[in-house]
């Protein structure tokens, strides 16, 4: 059994991209500019912003945080995006999610020029992606894809069941790990709060990549000997044992499950540390003009 180390593998592309970044100030070219959008004081919206700010710094980005209060109404955020939208300077940039209760998130995202959308969730975005175009892919499915790939994982053939239909990540996993590419060339089953025998569907696969947000959920009696586990749940239970009070659950029961497995990510230190590695990624494209040239 392998444990997957994504906190690694990050620090690891961090380094590649602050390389990168060097070497295109060397040749008097633009230094990478993202921009983010926080709006209210949500704990885990400001630790992700925070976490966000600092990798750019690790990788020699500019940054920039625009604050809103959550009275913020609609209309100025929209202004700020389009005003976002109209700087040339901002290679990239993103509006933290979830949004106040007043303020469509889907109007919001729409809004964005697709061409800075590194969060990857603009439709145009969706859309290329899952007929096979160069786009931006949104930060985990996209970190999920990287850890595959530099642990040399086979996925060609192989049945992947992913847990969760969400728009961030288990719709845009189903389309990547049925790609005709590497990773990919899965038979993919999406299973969710309708599906029946999830546990039958579970123990058929090679590959699972659990996103429910739903604590220890996946249990050994789930999972076949020898199955690679990606577990992307993230959820803050209460604790005794941390000074916060609290400590982060994934969807998998990681004592028990681990042993069976021939791959696994831990949570913490798994799928999160992707996640923003590869906002930093989309953010070098974007300030290469790689995918969409102006």
């Amino acid at each position: 059994m392998t444990i997957i180390d994504g906190k690694a593998v990050a620090e690891q592309i961090k380094k590649e991209i602050a390389e990168e970044v060097k070497q295109i100030i060397a040749a008097g070219g633009k230094r990478p500019h993202l921009a983010a959008i926080l709006v209210g004081h949500d704990g885990g919206s400001e630790t992700y912003v925070a976490a966000k700010v600092k990798a750019c710094e690790v990788c020699g980005f500019k940054s920039t945080l625009v604050r809103f209060e959550d009275t913020v109404s609609e209309q100025e955020l929209l202004d700020k995006v389009r005003e976002l939208n109209e700087d040339d300077d901002v290679d990239g940039f993103i509006v933290q999610l979830p949004l106040p209760k007043h303020i469509s998130e889907d109007k919001v995202i729409e809004a964005i020029d697709y061409r800075k959308d590194v969060d990857g969730f603009h439709p145009i975005n969706v859309g290329r992606m899952s007929i096979g175009l160069p786009c931006y892919i949104s930060a985990t499915p996209n970190g999920i894809i990287e850890l595959i790939s530099r642990y040399n994982i086979e996925t060609r053939g192989k049945k992947c069941v992913i847990l969760g239909r969400s728009n961030i990540v288990g719709k845009p996993m189903a389309a990547l790990m049925m790609r005709k590419a590497y990773p990919g060339d899965c038979t993919v089953t999406v299973c969710h709060s309708r599906t029946k025998d999830i546990a039958d569907e579970c123990r058929r696969a090679d590959i699972i990549i659990a996103a429910l947000g739903s604590p220890e959920f996946v249990t050994a009696d789930m999972v076949k000997d020898g199955a690679v586990i990606i577990d992307v749940g993230t959820t803050r239970v209460p604790s005794t044992l941390t000074k916060s009070g609290f400590k982060l659950k994934g969807d998998v029961k990681f004592d028990e499950v681990a042993p069976k497995c021939s791959y696994i990510t831990p949570v913490p230190g798994g799928v999160g540390p992707m996640t923003i590695v590869s906002l930093m990624r989309n953010t070098l494209l974007a300030g290469k003009k790689e995918i969409y040239k102006d």
